[in-house]
């Protein structure tokens, strides 16, 4: 028990040892032609008694003689498979190895009491070897003789809680799992309940002929009555590794319909495989391997994300060793599926751990190479398919307008599991730079479509040194954002990051091919400029100080001493704006503070910490458009009088309209509220400060009302009553 954390795998274990014995005497019929005899089956069988409580794994195998059984099975830590390998590599005699190791002794997982039979070609006789786990055995000679020919017979008395083994079904599920790709055939013994066929005499045939048509009739209307099919149980034995292993065949000789059937085997998906990469890894160690890219994403696959383990089967010998293996691939690549398949694999005792952590690292390393190798050939694909089409003559637009709609296998899997692409440019530093080469994103100018981010250094000017972005909740409302009305005037792209992770993805990076990400919505963006319009701007800046130094103190106490106090907003600055064209005002944060819809995610966040939230928001900056009318006007007003109450109602509700506008929360909207029913009833002529007076309301005139309607009530029942009275 302190070998395997399941005991299920003694059915693995047990047909792993048959299926060496299979192999040891398929050696030495190579050797030997007549080694085999008369029985030339190299097969496996499994069945179950159910009365008797047992499970019987047989095989037709290399057998032991009384001295092997003595020695393989009295040894717990004998390994039979390594020995006969060594034993090969140094040209040593293969009949001195025997056949069973420690993973024999995972029968008593399941079984109290393990029965073993075995008959050797070099022993005329047949040995019976029998345990209780009790650290003893006998070894008897078997009074029924030769009953197996060649071979040997486990049979396994199985404990209470074992009992689940003795189901067909599961039994054929767990031999499937384990051994579905072993090269020997797998037998299990089924039963079914067949239709039992009544034999007719033929013996009265001279006699029925003499007889009347009528008593014909009778007679085989009685027998029909009389002889009812009945049913039977019959026993077959059924094959249950049908599927063959293809990764050991070269890639020439398996033709696609046999790569689609055996994703689905393994995969249990009804769909075929996007695509797949089938390659044999040579080196510091070597392996066969077969990895599919399925067309959907699992429902849940993000569920759980941190704990999910790789779904690629790791085999030995094509033997399961491990159905998911957490560190075969990162987390990010858990959707992909597939096999590894190594013969020098170093395993420990229960062929469920590895011994050396570096050759899975390398193993590892290999397949998250081929995979993104994989991916980087789809997106290749999908380029080389946009230069065809930009190619084609202008006359077939119509007919490419059909075919925009059909999407590219790189566009089908992008849908499904741009996420994970995603989360593996956070996560994997060794591979961040290729990764970047797959992510697609939407652009201003891109019409919603979503480009790679070399497609948009073509698409650069050629005095633009940086990629810029910004991040949103929709391409809509970015597209309304003020941050971008320069950029739009200047015919600059920016990518529009709508997913929650693209930012973050994009932070990661830092940079792409030497161009530098800068996000549009933060402070100190710096934009090509003439010495003219350089000039002209420190100009307005000093004819702006004073409003902008007098609007930094009045926020100051807005969000310090005033209203805003417990809001969590810091004020930076007040600043003339380069980047607004038509908005009177934007607020930006710092450059390593949390964008606007950064913020939005962190605050969502079930577990968030507000400390640490107000501390990364960063501080805040009101960028002022000089050339708005509201902004110059505001200027003029403080000019005059620094203390007027209407340009100080007017420079709260411009940072706070902006704070909504760039896409930070108010934390308590309630002033601004305020602000704003009272400019409405200064607009409409209603003094803000009026107090509240109750309506009256005009009661004689409800009166009245109330009394014409009884009068018209009684009027129609009195009419109702004399109705009646003449019907009478």
């Amino acid at each position: 028990n302190s070998l395997y954390t399941d005991k299920q795998v003694f059915v693995r274990e047990l047909i792993s040892n048959a299926a060496d014995a299979l192999e040891k005497a398929r050696f030495m019929s190579v050797q030997d032609e007549a080694f085999l005899g008369d029985n030339k089956d190299l097969e496996i069988k499994v069945e179950y008694d159910g009365e008797g409580k047992t499970l019987s794994i047989i095989d037709s195998g290399i057998g032991m003689t009384k001295a092997d059984l003595i020695n393989n099975l009295g040894t717990v830590a004998k390994s039979g498979t390594t020995n006969f390998l060594e034993a090969i590599q140094d040209g040593a005699d293969a009949n001195l190895i025997g056949q069973f190791g420690v993973g024999f002794y995972a029968a008593f997982l399941v079984a109290d009491k393990v029965t073993v039979t075995s008959k050797c070609n070099e022993d005329p006789k047949q040995h019976v070897w029998e345990s209780s786990a009790d650290a003893s055995f006998t070894v008897t000679e078997d009074p029924r003789g030769n009953t197996l020919g060649r071979g040997t017979r486990v049979t396994l008395h199985l404990k209470e809680d074992a009992h689940e083994f003795l189901s067909e079904d599961k039994l054929k599920e767990l031999t499937k799992k384990y051994s579905q790709f072993m090269q020997f055939p797998i037998y299990v013994k089924t039963k079914k309940e067949v239709e039992a066929d009544v034999e007719e005499d033929d013996d009265d045939d001279d006699e029925e002929e003499d007889k009347d048509d009528a008593e014909v009739k009778e007679e085989e209307e009685e027998k029909k009555e009389d002889k009812q099919p009945g049913k039977k149980t019959v026993h077959e034995w059924e094959q249950v590794n049908t599927q063959k292993a293809i990764w050991l065949r070269q890639k020439e000789d398996v033709q696609e319909q046999e790569y689609n059937e055996f994703y689905k085997a393994i995969s249990k998906d009804y769909l075929d495989p996007l695509s797949y990469t089938h390659f044999n890894a040579e080196g510091e160690i070597e392996f066969k391997s077969i990895l599919f890219l399925p067309k959907k994403a699992p429902f849940d696959m993000m569920d759980n994300y941190w704990t999910k383990k790789s779904e690629v089967k790791l085999y030995v010998r094509r033997v399961l060793v491990a159905e998911k293996f957490e560190e075969l691939l990162p987390r990010y690549l858990n959707f992909v599926r597939g096999v590894v398949d190594s013969d020098d694999l170093p395993l420990n005792v229960s062929r469920e751990q590895l011994q050396q952590n570096k050759i899975m690292k390398v193993i590892s390393k290999k397949l998250v190479r081929k995979t993104l190798e994989l991916l980087k050939k789809l997106a290749k694909d999908e380029s080389a398919e946009e230069e065809e089409e930009e190619g084609e003559d202008k006359e077939a637009a119509k007919d490419e307008d059909k075919k925009d709609d059909e999407e590219t296998p790189w566009q089908k899997f992008y849908k499904e599991f741009a996420k994970n692409l995603k989360m593996g440019c956070y996560e994997d530093d060794s591979n961040r730079s290729k990764i970047s080469k797959l992510l697609r994103f939407a652009t201003t100018k891109s019409d919603g479509k979503e480009i790679s981010l070399d497609q948009y250094l073509d698409n650069m000017k050629d005095n633009q040194e940086s990629i810029y972005y910004m991040a949103g909740e929709s391409k809509e409302v970015l597209e309304k954002s003020p941050s971008l009305q320069i950029f739009q005037k200047k015919g600059i792209e920016v990518l529009t990051l709508t997913d929650h992770l693209d930012e973050s993805c994009i932070q990661k990076l830092a940079d792409y091919e030497g161009k530098k990400f800068v996000s549009i919505q933060k402070a100190d963006i710096k934009l090509e400029e003439t010495e003219e319009e350089k000039k002209r701007f420190e100009k307005i800046k000093d004819m702006y100080k004073p409003l902008t130094d007098w609007w930094k103190e009045k926020l100051t106490d807005l969000t310090e001493k005033g209203a805003l106090k417990d809001s969590g907003v810091k004020v930076e600055s007040v600043q003339l704006s380069k980047r607004l064209v038509d908005s009177p005002c934007v607020v930006v944060t710092s450059q390593f503070g949390y964008s606007a819809h950064q913020e939005k995610i962190m605050r969502a966040q079930a577990f968030q910490n507000k400390d640490q939230l107000n501390m990364m928001a960063g501080r805040k900056t009101l960028e002022i458009n000089p050339n708005h009318p509201v902004v110059h006007d505001l200027l003029e007003k403080i000019k005059q009088d620094k203390e007027n109450s209407q340009a100080v109602d007017t420079a709260t509700v411009l940072f706070q309209t902006a704070m909504i506008e760039s896409g930070y929360d108010i934390s308590d909207p309630s002033v601004l509220v305020k602000k704003v029913y009272a400019m409405m009833s200064k607009e409409v002529g209603v003094d803000p400060d009026a107090p509240m007076k109750e309506i009256e309301v005009p009661e004689e005139e409800e009166e009245a009302e109330d009394t014409a309607d009884a009068e018209d009530e009684d009027d129609s029942d009195d009419s109702e009553s004399d109705s009646k009275k003449e019907e009478l």
